[in-house]
């Protein structure tokens, strides 16, 4: 009798099993929307497929009688530009100092301890506190991703740098490498594609900064439109503006994780 364990679906199955969940849930939706709006037609709290969809093509493919602007692209390339800026800032933060305190031993005993505390900080109850210091403008929407995201990415960093075996660095160091020598050859090349998977974990946690300040204090962005039609309970618009925002957090993902394959094939295989 063969194991359950030891059984692995086909591609195709494997396929069907992942999109099993989204269409039951789509069902659910789709069912529970039907039965409010039969009961009530201004029902505003689970909209129909064809409202969300119409919605969504108004913010999409029509300009804003007030800017001139498609709301939907606007929001977008507002949202991505702040999020890419606060990302790869936090991503060269991470990587210089993670390998500085990973590799030089009185950094360690200086820095470490510093980003341990700067890493335990609830991020969002130091939002005020930014917007007082940077103001409502774009700076402290990127600071905040920064506070949030880079000292946990330095603490990644760190810890991969210090999964390096020793044989290593001895070899190196035999062979009249010095210090800067050591961190250009040997640890970069090892430690850049843990820096994108460092990326890929706390991309998450990156949105959730991003939306929080953009939901209090932004005039544009996907965080400010949800917070801004709720007051409204405009859920055709919040619903498919969630589903938006998750879709372009896999894509984002999905490249980040090519890009890793691509470059370095050697890396997950050890």
């Amino acid at each position: 009798m063969k194991r359950l364990i030891n059984q692995a679906p086909s591609k195709m199955t494997n396929m069907f099993l992942g999109l099993l969940p989204f269409l039951l849930i789509l069902v659910v939706y789709m069912g529970s929307s039907n039965a409010r709006l039969a009961e009530n037609p201004n029902d505003k709290l689970l909209p129909s497929i064809e409202k969300c969809i119409g919605s969504m093509s108004k913010m999409a493919f029509e300009k804003s009688k007030r800017s001139g602007d498609y709301i939907l692209l606007n929001d977008t390339l507002s949202s991505l530009r702040r999020l890419a800026m606060g990302v790869c800032i936090s991503a060269l933060f991470a990587l210089v100092i993670g390998i500085a305190i990973g590799v030089v031993p009185y950094l360690t005993s200086t820095l470490s301890p510093l980003i341990w505390f700067f890493s335990l900080i609830p991020t969002m109850a130091i939002l005020p506190i930014l917007f007082i210091v940077f103001g409502l403008g774009e700076l402290s929407k990127v600071v905040l991703i920064i506070l949030g995201v880079a000292p946990i990415m330095t603490r990644e960093i760190y810890q991969r740098v210090k999964e390096i075996p020793s044989e290593q660095i001895i070899k190196v160091q035999t062979l009249g490498a010095n210090t800067w020598q050591i961190i250009t050859r040997v640890m970069i090349p090892q430690i850049f594609p843990r820096l994108i998977d460092a990326i890929r974990i706390t991309l998450g946690t990156a949105w959730i900064f991003l939306i929080s300040a953009e939901a209090i204090a932004a005039t544009e962005g996907l965080g400010y439109r949800i917070f801004l039609v709720r007051r409204y309970l405009a859920m055709d618009v919040i619903l498919p503006y969630v589903i938006w925002i998750t879709f372009l957090a896999f894509l984002i993902d999905f490249i980040l994780k090519q890009f890793n394959q691509r470059l370095f094939p050697w890396f997950g295989k050890e």
